[in-house]
């Protein structure tokens, strides 16, 4: 398969800049038995069957982007933070960040950062990756001077209200740089009013890492090397999906990165172990899905490892399609946008 066989033309203003108000997004159904395609992610208590099992992902977005001088010399550097590597905060942390630019940040470099925070370059990798000792724990400095990390998409600084707005109802474990944003479509009350209609919900962990703004630059899919991102799936989870499974119910994952999650752990027969570890798993068409029946997802970039794990779950074809009306429609594109529902059909490769 070709990289621009995932193609497609989208107008810049189709770009949301920021969310519309959480439980008002705009919901694509494909293949809708009632032929009302075009609904609000608010009729998911009408959409989904009673027995349907929700999984989210329950990763919180760290405010990782940080701003940081050269020492000496005071010159500007950029991070995001991405991973911690090892250290308790006693002797300092260690840490995997993005640096820019990425050539100011050589070995034996140290910074300077509001608060008295420093940090030192220990060694470099490609593409701006760079390893860095700070001094004291770094979660409590992103909490007071970090900024969010909104996609490069997003033509604005960010913003007081994206601490929120970036960040979706199911988060409890920080670790992300960037939001599963599926999940930003749901309220509390959205949650609750799907449990009433016998649509229960689980979370699994996928903390969403540097991998997430690496473009697909190959010209064959095949090329492209996934990053790998850590997750975990607790036994009560997978105990939730095993019941759901003999009641006959559906697996409804919340995003691509729960699609990713419950697709390395499951087994021929589809069952979904607890477990934690990190996974490269990249899904492309012609994957065979073991665990996920439907899917809710935000529409995503042209030539994204997302749009090819998307084609795989629902045809490529019929996926950019779907898109093409989309965009004819007047919806929001990317993370701050509308959504699509689909249940799985998977196809030939470029089906």
């Amino acid at each position: 398969m070709l990289t621009r066989d995932f193609d497609y033309h989208l107008p810049a203003e189709a770009i949301a800049q920021r969310p519309a108000p959480r439980g008002a997004s705009r919901l694509l159904v494909l293949d809708a038995e009632s032929g009302q395609r075009h609904r609000q992610t608010a009729d998911l208590t009408k959409i989904l069957r009673p027995g349907d099992l929700l999984v989210v992902n329950d990763t919180r977005v760290l405010p990782a982007r940080i701003f940081g001088r050269r020492r000496p010399g005071g010159g500007r550097i950029e991070l995001l933070v991405a991973e911690r590597i090892d250290g308790d905060g006693n002797e300092g942390e260690i840490w995997d960040v993005l640096a820019k630019p990425g050539r100011r940040a050589r070995p034996g470099t140290v910074l300077d950062f509001d608060g008295g925070l420093e940090a030192e370059v220990l060694s470099k990798g490609s593409g701006g990756r760079v390893r860095m000792r700070f001094s004291r724990p770094l979660e409590p400095h992103l909490q007071r001077y970090g900024h969010v990390p909104l996609p490069p998409y997003v033509k604005r600084p960010d913003e007081r209200t994206d601490r929120d707005d970036y960040q979706t109802v199911f988060a409890r474990h920080s670790g992300a740089i960037a939001a599963p944003t599926a999940g930003l479509h749901f309220t509390p009350e959205l949650v609750a009013e799907l449990a009433d209609a016998g649509i229960d919900c689980t979370a699994v962990t996928l903390h969403v890492g540097l991998g997430t703004f690496k473009p697909v630059t190959a010209d064959l899919v095949h090329e492209h090397n996934m990053e790998a991102e850590r997750y975990q799936i607790s036994e009560e989870t997978a105990a939730a999906i095993r019941r759901t499974r003999a009641a006959g119910g559906r697996l409804v994952a919340v995003g691509t990165t729960v699609v990713r999650t419950l697709e390395t752990t499951a087994a021929r027969d589809g069952e979904v172990a607890a477990g934690a570890g990190r996974t490269e798993l990249f899904i492309t068409p012609g994957f065979r899905f073991r665990a996920v029946d439907v899917l809710l997802t935000n529409f995503h970039l042209p030539c994204s490892t997302l749009l090819m794990l998307v084609s795989a779950f629902a045809g490529r074809r019929r996926i950019l399609a779907a898109y093409e009306e989309a965009v004819a429609e007047g919806y929001r594109f990317y993370s701050y946008g509308d959504a699509m529902l689909a249940e799985r059909q998977e196809a030939s490769p470029l089906g």
